[in-house]
């Protein structure tokens, strides 16, 4: 994993590397959660979709990124990116 500026780079477990822009940060019921996007088209994902991705720490204390397996923390999280993004367009109309 690499991170510069918005940009995120994961290496996946043949060393494949593939480019994220960072959308954001969230904290959500006592975890952090990050909110990425593929820089470029990708086998199996639309345009505009989003990856969420649960942030822990290695045994290094280093941050890892994990793909999150329960559909209910999934749907809450992407819940709560959806309400964050509206109540900002919501800020940026007034």
């Amino acid at each position: 994993m690499e991170i510069n500026d918005n940009i995120i780079e994961l290496i996946d477990e043949n060393d494949n590397v593939t480019r994220f822009e960072h959308l954001l940060t969230l904290d959500y019921d006592g975890n952090e959660y990050i909110i990425i996007t593929p820089l470029e088209p990708m086998d199996g994902f639309e345009e505009d979709t989003v990856v969420i991705l649960r942030v822990e720490q290695d045994d290094n204390g280093d941050d890892i990124f994990v793909p999150i397996e329960d559909e209910d923390e999934l749907d809450e999280v992407y819940e709560a990116f959806v309400q964050f993004v509206e109540e900002a367009e919501d800020d940026v109309e007034n």
